[in-house]
């Protein structure tokens, strides 16, 4: 069979277009992750509440990533979460494949500690946050504290893990602001083990993140009748406790309400996610958009429901915008809270 010129070209001209065609709508983010993993650095040790959010995030983001890459959680603890973070700025691949669930304080701690210059949080990109993060005070049943106004009479043993974390800076604070009489022993490796602490008498409260009391080991300690929850570290109050006050009954002076807000504004940002800095543009936009979608997939909020807890995400743009009004604070406040952090 013979074609004539005429027919050779149209042919040639058709396959030159779907080829044309086929580049055009391929999506080089898709082609990217395919058959890849993506490394999930948690920045805290196993079995505490940034693990378990990782885990279960984890489980579904890949989902909605083009490519749908395998997402592997990998713990690396360490300076509360800074080694992660110093990490993840300086060291990891900047091709996307790499992220890291990091800690609130992390937003903040380079502003206020030289040590801590290896990390800056406007040097990543800011894929969202998991959490807008409430922290509670509990007590023991065989607490001299058993009541909020006690706080202010009796001492009461407090059991925290890092010297920079919030469950030690946020009593450390209250004692000196508004007048509490905390004794605060950290070192606890996290904070399960501070929990552990609490049972067998060691220390008599702690400080935590609300989804521990709503669905780890403290919640099951409520019940019992165990620990009672005495007050929030916030401003307004948490659903699952409506009653329990918070700081505006007790926070008045203008001065100790500038150093409040500082230690609870990254509360907003209480579970947050980064990318190293030379993330093509592409693939961190993929990247945020598979975030706020696992953030509202039906399937991933069932499954948060049947772990008995809960997300209230914010997008990596509000994460941003914190960390801004975090680095806009006036020198006489950061000098203020730089007391808080300075070894006693």
């Amino acid at each position: 069979m013979k074609f004539g010129k005429t027919a050779v070209l149209i042919g040639l001209t058709v396959c030159s277009s779907l080829t044309w065609l086929g580049s055009a709508t391929a999506d080089p983010v898709e082609d990217f992750y395919k058959g890849k993993r993506l490394t999930l650095i948690v920045s805290a040790s196993p079995g505490g509440g940034s693990d378990f959010f990782a885990r279960q995030f984890a489980q579904f983001y890949g989902n909605h990533i083009p490519g749908n890459p395998e997402v592997i959680p990998v713990n690396k603890k360490g300076a509360g979460g800074l080694v992660a973070a110093a990490q993840l700025q300086k060291n990891e691949h900047e091709d996307g494949t790499v992220i890291a669930l990091l800690q609130r304080n992390n937003l903040y701690r380079p502003l206020l500690e030289e040590a801590h210059d290896k990390f800056d949080p406007r040097e990543v990109r800011w894929i969202g946050s998991l959490n807008k993060e409430k922290y509670l005070l509990a007590a023991s049943k065989d607490s001299p504290v058993t009541a909020p106004e006690d706080m202010f009479t009796k001492t009461m043993i407090l059991g925290a893990t890092g010297f920079t974390n919030e469950n030690r800076t946020v009593p450390a604070m209250m004692n000196k602001y508004l007048g509490t009489k905390f004794d605060i022993v950290h070192g606890y490796e996290g904070s399960e083990e501070a929990v552990i602490a609490m049972e067998r008498g060691e220390v008599h409260g702690k400080f935590g993140a609300v989804n521990g009391f709503i669905a780890g080991n403290e919640a099951e300690m409520i019940k019992r009748g165990e620990i009672v929850v005495l007050m929030q570290a916030g401003w307004t109050n948490h659903p699952a406790f409506p009653d329990v006050p918070n700081f505006s009954t007790y926070v008045k002076d203008p001065e100790a309400k500038a150093v409040v807000d500082f230690f609870i504004l990254p509360f907003e940002s209480g579970r947050p996610l980064a990318a190293p800095k030379g993330v093509p543009a592409d693939r961190l936009e993929a990247l945020r958009k598979a975030f706020d979608e696992t953030m509202t997939d039906p399937a991933f909020l069932e499954h948060m429901k049947k772990v008995n807890s809960e997300v209230d995400p914010i997008s990596g743009e509000e994460v941003e915008a914190i960390i801004e009004t975090l680095y806009a604070t006036p020198e006489n406040v950061l000098a203020n809270v730089r007391e808080i952090l300075k070894a006693e």
